[in-house]
């Protein structure tokens, strides 16, 4: 008897503060896409050393998500994949960009458990649909039904392909002036959750290289910013810490923030900096050879 009075307290305190007809949040649910999809903003930290240390530290930080960085880094599948395990029961959740937007290179980095996964130079609506495809089991995509390691990082009752398809993240990165001159069509297509700026190729692309706000670039992230609310998309770009509040009032709300090795050399810096305030007289070494 007290044990069935015990259950039903249980379950009473698990339904408090529901209200009549309204449904519990999923279990699991993926917290950056419940963010956004409640208008907030989210940062993520760039993972682009194979030190499982540090990506440890990253996604125990305070990052909403790690980006981890399948383009421009040395990163192995491997060590991605170690990567994405060492991120269960920590903070953020994994993302991962890949070198190209071809449904096999986002199959394998969702097989070993990507949440998310960051389409690099989608350039037309057909990479988009392409982008989408990839990330979903049919009949809604053509995503190879083999998630193994994704399985068991992401033990969903009721089983991992039907939660894959509801959680998994789909972000596309418009980097030259032809993905902005196709922009409201890539924005149309249905499953994408963001739209990144990739600021620093659009500019190089643009002839203004650097220059993240010249004209031409501040009128790109208009038609971006406009493509993204005909849709309640999202909009993407990378910031430093001075730069994030300006981009969140121009309307970006998913951040790519520094990289683990970014975050070190800045650190390093500082605290040479410190010693040196502090009246430490300090010389750089010399190498011996």
């Amino acid at each position: 008897m007290k044990h069935h009075v015990l259950l039903f307290v249980l379950a009473v305190l698990a339904n408090a503060g529901l209200s009549r007809g309204q449904a519990p949040e999923p279990a699991m649910a993926n917290p950056v896409k419940k963010i956004l999809r409640e208008g907030g903003i989210v940062i993520g930290g760039t993972v682009q050393s194979s030190n499982p240390d540090s990506a440890a530290i990253m996604a125990n930080a305070g990052f909403d998500f790690l980006w981890i960085e399948g383009e421009h880094s040395p990163l192995t599948l491997e060590s991605t994949r170690n990567i994405v395990l060492l991120t269960q029961g920590r903070k953020a959740v994994p993302f991962t960009r890949v070198p190209v937007n071809e449904l096999w290179t986002a199959k394998r980095m969702l097989d070993i458990g990507s949440l998310g996964v960051i389409f690099p130079f989608t350039d037309s609506v057909e990479l988009a649909r392409q982008a989408v495809a990839a990330c979903k089991y049919p009949p809604l995509g053509r995503r190879g039904v083999g998630p193994g390691m994704a399985a068991m990082r992401w033990p969903a009752p009721g089983g991992y392909p039907k939660w894959a398809d509801d959680n998994v993240m789909v972000i596309v990165i418009v980097e030259r002036p032809v993905a902005i001159e196709h922009i409201e069509e890539i924005a149309a297509v249905p499953g994408i959750d963001v739209l990144f700026m990739g600021l620093n190729d659009l500019s190089y692309n643009y002839g203004v290289p650097g220059q993240l706000r010249a004209p031409v670039m501040r009128a790109a992230i208009e038609r971006v910013m406009s493509a993204a609310k005909k849709n309640n998309l999202a909009v993407g770009g990378p910031g430093g810490a001075a730069e994030i509040k300006g981009m969140i009032e121009e309307g970006f709300r998913f951040i790519q923030g520094p990289s683990d090795l970014a975050l070190l050399q800045g650190a390093t810096r500082g605290f040479f900096e410190g010693i040196r305030a502090g009246g430490v007289a300090h010389k750089d070494p010399v190498p011996i050879y």
